[in-house]
């Protein structure tokens, strides 16, 4: 079966199960969100009654708690040594919510070493996860491989196996490829076995555990950081289709996480979430080039 979805939202009413209900919409059979938002430490108590409907639901429509996908909030930097105990003691508390969710996959965004240098920031990293990662956990932190932009770290496939190297209980460590840093970065996603067997070389293909899918808006090595719609950026349709279907990523989860819309595709206006259609166009093999409009007629 493809594990394709989306981003969703989780919201304090109805928490796993409002999250449920919208990838449902979507025909999705994963999805991804946040258990509060990304920019701050608002949380609200997990309501264990919510998350056993969800449960129910998901199973009724052939989805797999087990490739449901958490992201960490971005307010956590383990690259910055000044954020090392706000970072840690926060990375903590959500690792539990997640485990109380019943969910076993947490990507993370490494961190930038901002002051420190990039050396140094792979080392707190490093320094970090082994204060956080215990021995028995169920969940996985995904390292998510990052644009390089400013002064962020995991550009380069050779910084996350630094990484995995140094953390003590490395089996909790995996990786979240994204194809929109990936292109960003400097990796040709037109040629996605040849990078995926320079990271099974570097790290080891057994340690990806979920895939981002963003085109990008910017060209090879830009460094940016800038997600577009499946086939409307610089990676391509064909390209990124090559890569959902990959045999060797069959049973990774693929997320989206593409821009809102539903307006003219030079208005700066997204306003509606394309997942629905992205979705058809990715189990169609079918590119739609009326995306925007498709969007805004069905919702409005």
């Amino acid at each position: 079966m493809l594990l394709i979805g989306s981003h969703v939202s989780f919201k304090g009413s109805d928490q796993l199960l409002g999250s449920a209900r919208e990838a449902i919409s979507y025909g999705s059979t994963t999805f991804m969100f946040y258990t509060g938002a990304p920019q701050n430490t608002n949380r609200s108590p997990i309501i264990d009654s919510l998350t056993e409907d969800a449960v129910k639901l998901m199973n009724d429509n052939n989805i797999d708690i087990n490739n449901v996908v958490v992201h960490a909030p971005y307010i956590i930097n383990l690259a910055n040594k000044e954020k090392q105990e706000f970072s840690v003691n926060f990375l903590k508390e959500e690792i539990k919510r997640v485990e109380q969710l019943g969910v076993n996959k947490l990507v993370l965004h490494p961190g930038s070493y901002v002051d420190y240098g990039l050396d140094a920031g792979i080392n707190n990293i490093i320094d970090s996860l082994n204060l956080v990662v215990d021995e028995n956990q169920k969940v996985d932190i995904c390292l998510e491989t990052m644009a390089g932009k400013g002064t962020e770290v995991a550009f380069k496939l050779e910084h996350i196996k630094k990484i995995i190297d140094g953390v003590k209980y490395n089996n909790k460590i995996k990786v979240c490829l994204d194809t929109c840093h990936l292109n960003d970065a400097g990796y040709d996603m037109s040629n996605f076995n040849k990078f995926l067997d320079e990271f099974d070389k570097v790290i080891g293909i057994d340690k990806i555990e979920v895939v981002h899918i963003n085109d990008s808006k910017n060209e090879l090595g830009s460094h940016k950081d800038r997600h577009e719609n499946i086939g409307f950026g610089y990676i391509g349709f064909d390209n990124l289709i090559n890569i959902i279907y990959n045999p060797k990523l069959e049973n990774i989860p693929k997320i989206l996480e593409t821009p809102y819309t539903g307006d003219t595709r030079d208005s700066k206006e997204r306003l509606y979430p394309p997942y629905k259609f992205e979705i058809e166009m990715i189990k169609n093999k079918k590119f739609n080039e009326n995306l925007d409009e498709d969007v805004r007629n069905y919702y409005k």
